[in-house]
Parts: C-alpha cells; structure tokens; sequence
C-alpha cells in the first residue's frame, strides 16, 4: 500500500517542474502578454478611482445596491448605458512578485497533494476496479494527469461564463493547465513507488 508520505518526491518535484514551467511560460514565451489591455483614458481613469477613494477589494459595475434593484429601470438603463464590468483592486505599489511566486508554488503543492490523494485512492485502494488498479506508468500518468488538468484548468470556463473573460484568455489558461496537467502525470507517473 502506498501511502502519501511516500509519494513526497513526486509531490515536491511535480510541484518544482510546474513552477518552472509556468515561469518559462510567463516570463520567455509572453503569449499571455494580450491577455490585459490598458484602459482607454487610463490617468483620467485612474484618477477618477483616486478620488472615489476605493480600496482594494472586488467591483461590480453598475452595481444595483440590491437585490430587489436589479429589475429596476433606472438600474437596466445604467446597464445599457454601459460600461459593464468587474475591476479586481490590489495593494496600491509594484506587485509584490516574490510573494505572489511564494504563494503560487504553495498553490501548486497543494494541488499535488490533492493529486496525490486522488491518484492514491484510484490507483491503489480501488482493487475492484481491476482496469485502474495498477501502478504503471500510463495508468499513473492518465489519472494524475486528469486530475491534474481538472485542478489547474477546471474553473476557466467560469471565469468566461461568469466574469465575462474573453475565449482566447480562457483557451490559453486551459492549454497551460493542460501543459501542468501532462507534467505532473509525467512526473508522478516516473517516480510513483512500485
């Protein structure tokens, strides 16, 4: 039986190979480089903001101040005028990149942990399902990988659905979970204990 302290090396270097991988991706490809547009009118904007006082925090707009408000047609009419959106405000300052790095490869060894769990359950404690109840490399790497890409990729779609995120964003963020997806079954699927 394989428990998950014996699955630390594939968590910790799934973990690294992803981190790596989504540096190179960020920082040398740049194809992410479109995802953000500037706002038209930006210091105007921006200024405007300033003298609202708004803080960090997540915006709709226009926002009905109610629930009772979204059928009005003072609120609809704002809605058509437009703009529609969310804004998400951060700390005023550079972005704090080593914290958010630090944060992410957090995230990513959660997401390993959880991958591990998952793979641990399928792989060894489902002997009735004798179709998954092995441990060789593509078995290992099927399931890691799936589980993977549904963690790293999973809630994109919401983000269009809900958030209104353009497709091609979506689509790039679900190819890069994709890519940490195959990586960690890669990684897990080499090194899963036999």
């Amino acid at each position: 039986m394989v428990g998950l302290t014996e699955l630390w090396l594939p968590i910790l270097l799934s973990a690294v190979v992803v981190f790596v991988a989504s540096s190179i991706m960020h920082a040398v490809l740049k194809y992410h480089e479109s995802d953000y547009k500037p706002l038209p009118g930006e210091s105007d904007v921006l200024e405007a903001m300033r003298k609202s006082g708004i803080d960090r925090g997540n915006y709709f707009f226009p926002h009905p101040g109610s629930h009772a408000a979204k059928n009005s047609p003072e609120f609809i009419a704002r809605c058509e005028q437009g703009p529609v959106g969310f804004a998400f405000i951060i700390s005023n300052g550079p972005v704090a990149m080593g914290s958010t790095l630090a944060k992410w490869f957090i995230y990513l060894l959660a997401v390993s942990i959880m991958v591990a769990y998952v793979a641990r359950l399928a792989l060894i404690q489902a002997p009735v399902m004798s179709l998954i109840a092995s441990t060789d490399y593509m078995r290992v790497f099927r399931v890691v990988s799936t589980v993977a890409f549904l963690a790293y990729a999973g809630s994109e779609p919401i983000t269009a659905i809900w958030m209104g995120r353009k497709g091609s964003v979506v689509l790039k963020n679900m190819m890069d979970g994709l890519i940490y997806g195959l990586l960690t079954g890669g990684v897990f699927g080499w090194l899963w204990p036999q």
